[in-house]
């Protein structure tokens, strides 16, 4: 099939590396200078609100899908009336609104932080007063590895954190002390069947993810269970065809829900490897039509994001069980350069294999591989 993607990052690759064994070609609408999803299809380079550009892809691919979620709903819109688009831009306008976000997990009865909305200072000041501090003050749109949020410790603060984020709709959100973070990555089929991907321990550090695990250490059924239900009441209200990534708080024996991701997620990269079936495959097998593959993990994984600068990929490679994942990007600080997964049959297995790694990644230096 001839599959168009919106969006021409890493994840537009891993879509790409998935598809094309199994007969697809991808056509990319990437407005960036670069654009590491060319190496598996075509790359249109314009950006997503040009209507000839959108035309050429309906006209070139028989189903569209996106890689991220601040590509204009308006570009989905406009494709839509030509070619199915898939997940909908439902999916996607829920997911570019925190506070639409909330609102949905509140509305299903899903656990979340305290929060209110913000429009003006005055508004700030006297959501802070219900909610108290610290708080967490977050964009409600275009916010995503740790950008547009600042937290809130003292009444002090507040003025200068209004400003900082723009004088725009904002969110305030209750400071949780969680235990860990936790997210589940599903996909969803046509036709509604759900295949879960086993709840995963995340680790992050400046707002970026560092590490991940899968499944993650010390999950109980009933927090599982919990995850399962969270995300499958979001898939089936949204309709949802393809892979949604949920991302939680664990607190004690709850998870408040944090947000939503409508696509491919980085915290599942671990399942090319390390499942039965990767997310990325299961994504293509759901908008397509195709029967969901089994997302049952082979192993115990670990994936660590390469983010600045590359390792020594000598070094890495002599890890047993490593599977490096590079992007193609220059680098630069705080930029995703690349993933490496490492997969083993028990955790004892993973454990020395891991903090091998850490040693060769700078980038991850002070977390801990640990649980």
């Amino acid at each position: 099939m001839r599959i168009g993607v919106l969006g021409g990052g890493q994840l537009g690759r891993m879509l790409g590396e998935a598809g094309v064994p199994l007969g697809h070609t991808f056509v990319f609408l990437e407005p960036a200078e670069e654009c590491p999803a060319a190496s598996t299809g075509e790359w249109i380079r314009a950006p997503f609100g040009d209507a000839a550009a959108l035309e050429i892809l309906a006209s070139r691919t028989e189903i569209v899908t996106y890689e991220f979620e601040n590509v204009p709903v308006g570009a989905v819109e406009t494709i839509a009336a030509r070619r199915p688009v898939l997940p909908s831009a439902t999916s996607l306008a829920t997911a570019q609104d925190r506070l639409a976000e909330k609102r949905l997990f509140a509305g299903l009865g899903i656990p979340t932080p305290a929060f209110e909305p913000v429009d003006c200072a005055e508004d700030l000041a006297a959501a802070a007063e219900r909610i108290g501090l610290p708080a967490v003050l977050k964009t409600r749109r275009m916010g995503y590895d740790g950008r547009g949020q600042q937290v809130l410790r003292e009444r002090s603060e507040l003025a200068a954190a209004f400003a900082a984020l723009g004088e725009q709709p904002l969110l305030l959100e209750a400071f949780v002390p969680f235990d860990r973070e936790l997210s589940v990555v599903a996909a969803r089929a046509r036709g509604g069947e759900i295949a879960f991907y086993p709840p995963i321990e995340n680790l992050h550090r400046g707002g970026i993810l560092r590490l991940s695990r899968a499944p993650a250490p010390a999950m109980s059924a009933a927090l599982e269970t919990q995850a399962r239900a969270h995300a499958g009441k979001i898939l089936a209200t949204l309709e949802h065809v393809g892979v949604l990534a949920l991302e939680t708080f664990q607190v004690g024996d709850r998870l408040l829900a944090n947000e939503i991701a409508p696509r491919v997620h980085n915290s599942g990269h671990w399942t090319i490897e390390g499942a039965r079936t990767g997310q990325f495959e299961n994504h293509l097998r759901a908008i397509t039509g195709v029967p969901l593959g089994s997302s049952d993990a082979r192993g115990h994984s670990a994936m660590v994001n390469l983010i600045g600068e590359l390792p020594d990929l000598a070094a890495l490679a002599a890890i047993p069980g490593a599977y490096p994942h590079l992007y193609g990007k220059r680098p630069r600080p705080g930029r995703k350069l690349g993933h490496v997964t490492l997969c083993a049959d028990s955790p004892a297995l993973l454990e020395p294999r891991l903090e091998a790694l850490l040693q060769l990644v700078p980038e991850a230096s002070g977390v801990s591989s640990r649980a």
